[in-house]
């Protein structure tokens, strides 16, 4: 007797092995394209060279969309801030020796800022690997070695078959708590090779969860139930971990004010009653947190900014809740809680009990008063004028970007940003020229937000070329430029360290009608048109440029 099932026809072995065959010509750049789109990544960074063409071509035949910028630099600075903006990881796709090493001083940034950046970079054929001196085209003796100091994690593929596990494992690297750049390298006749590999689908590369130990929690829950002056410092570990909501219910709970470092701006609401806003560079503020008896610091390291360099000295106990190892104790003695702030702060809310203290945000208003009023003798009605201004004519959703510039070191104290993760500069590694191809990232982000980036003449010098990116994508983004004919804030130190200023005065071209020349609409603009001007041009889609010619002067220090 026959059954239905006897009749089914078996596929023969070749009929098996047709069907599972690749199609043709796929490399090992479609497997680098594959494993990327199989994580989720449907936006890169990056310019093409000579050793990552294969890479790129790849890319060309692939649903990615791929945002070239005219300097790798730039095109870091652009997907590190990506990856602030969207808390995803951002592959930046970089070619051999001097395109990978251009790249060096952004993936520093990235570091400092823990930004998760995926660098995938081409490398001379395999066979020159190991340190021989063959003489291939941007042949480095060691090319790893330059970014393993700087990046979380190096990965190496020197085959196809390696190629779908290196990526997705710095994938996780990048992505697990602390956030941090990554570096792939991949051999260019390796990204050339065609490839027998099936289609890379199903990549698993789900980031480690950093939860803090319970008994760490337990004690610093007793410490702030029984403190009679808790004082809260936020970091930017409070953003990277999506945490400003708990962080406001903890301060909320226990009554105790709170301070948000340069990097942590947007952790809590500057205007709440317990905020201490941002003023760390300010005496009054680091007496402030020398006098509490406990201090909570959440994010952060406590480096020279934090510190008002290095002058702050706490006299009670300090938690520290750190996710880069590190970090912790590293400038002070602490209880050291390793761990994400968000998981941390969560714990924290489970364990601590209300504590009541009506005193809380009367003795905020005061030492806000006290730096009011030391900034009321000094000459700076512009510069607070002027961020006044710039934050009546940005819209709360906005992100913002700011060089090291004058106004920038304005903003990091005096500027409110309204809401988390919106506002964004270097002052993590201090390099130049990042604001511009930063807000060109986010532009791409955040498609149809508009856009802040806030340079310095001499900061904007190394941006210029990325106005042609800014123009190709009709990107929404407004760049102003103050100009004080040079480096302004480095003009103030040295006149101030030694007398006068040597190198600080600069050339610079007329930006306005360079801009024009880019086709992007360009304006000079006042201290008295400022916000006008930049509403106007927050309203209008693409690309714009607004040139503010001004001397600026900082706040007078406290820490000399």
């Amino acid at each position: 007797m026959t059954h239905d099932h006897d009749l089914v026809l078996r596929p023969t072995e070749a009929q098996t092995a047709a069907a599972l065959a690749p199609p043709p010509g796929r490399t090992g750049g479609d497997l680098v394209v594959e494993t990327l789109r199989s994580l989720g990544a449907t936006t890169v960074f990056g310019l093409p060279g000579q050793h990552a063409l294969g890479l790129f071509d790849a890319v060309g035949r692939s649903d990615l969309r791929l945002i070239g910028l005219r300097t790798e630099n730039n095109a870091a600075f652009a997907a590190d801030a990506y990856g602030r903006i969207t808390g995803e990881a951002v592959p930046l796709l970089l070619s051999t020796g001097p395109g990978a090493l251009m790249a060096l001083p952004a993936l520093a940034e990235a570091a400092a800022a823990s930004a998760p950046v995926l660098a995938i970079s081409s490398q001379v054929p395999a066979a020159g690997l190991g340190g021989g001196r063959r003489g291939h085209l941007h042949e480095l003796r060691d090319q790893s070695a330059s970014f393993r100091d700087v990046v979380k994690s190096v990965h190496t593929a020197r085959t196809p078959s390696q190629i779908p596990s290196a990526v997705a494992e710095a994938w996780e690297s990048a992505l697990t708590t602390p956030h941090g750049p990554v570096w792939v390298e991949i051999p260019e006749d390796v990204l050339r090779a065609e490839t027998v590999i099936p289609q890379v689908t199903g990549m698993d590369a789900t980031p480690h969860e950093l939860a803090p130990r319970p008994e760490l929690t337990a004690l610093a829950s007793h410490w702030l139930a029984g403190a009679a002056r808790p004082v809260i410092i936020a970091g930017g570990g409070v953003i990277r971990s999506d945490a400003a909501g708990k962080l406001r219910q903890l301060a909320e709970r226990l009554n105790a004010p709170v301070v948000t470092t340069f990097g942590g701006k947007g952790a809590f609401p500057w205007t709440h009653p317990l905020s201490l806003q941002s003023w760390l560079e300010d005496r009054h503020m680091t007496d402030f947190l020398e006098d509490a008896d406990v201090l909570l610091v959440v994010g952060s390291g406590l480096g020279e900014l934090s510190s008002n360099y290095h002058t702050f000295f706490p006299t009670g106990r300090v938690v520290q809740i750190e996710a880069d190892l590190g970090k912790l104790e590293s400038n002070h003695a602490a209880l050291g809680i390793h761990a994400d702030a968000r998981l941390a702060l969560q714990a924290l809310l489970e364990t601590v009990p209300a504590r009541e203290d009506p005193t809380a945000p009367e003795r905020v208003r005061m030492v806000l008063a006290d730096i009011a009023a030391r900034l009321s003798t000094q000459d700076v009605g512009l510069e607070q004028g002027l961020l006044r201004s710039v934050r009546a004519a940005l819209p709360a959703r906005s992100p913002s970007f700011w060089d090291m510039t004058m106004l920038s070191y304005w903003a990091w104290s005096a500027f409110d940003p309204k809401r988390p993760n919106t506002m964004h500069s270097a002052q993590g590694a201090g390099g130049l020229g990042y604001a511009f191809p930063a807000a060109l990232g986010a532009c791409v982000a955040e498609p149809g937000t508009p856009v802040l980036a806030v340079s310095g003449d001499g900061g904007a010098m190394y941006s210029l070329a990325d106005l042609a990116t800014a123009r190709q994508h009709d990107l929404d983004v407004t760049w102003l430029i103050v100009d004080d004919g040079g480096y302004g804030i480095l003009r103030e130190y040295m006149t101030a360290s030694f007398g006068r200023a040597t190198g600080t005065e600069l050339a610079r071209p007329d930006f306005v009608a360079l801009a024009a020349s880019f086709g992007v609409p360009a304006a000079t603009t006042t201290p008295e048109t400022l916000r006008e001007d930049l509403a106007k041009s927050f309203a209008e889609p693409g690309p714009s440029v607004l040139v503010l010619p001004a001397t600026l002067r900082m706040f007078a220090p406290t820490h000399v």
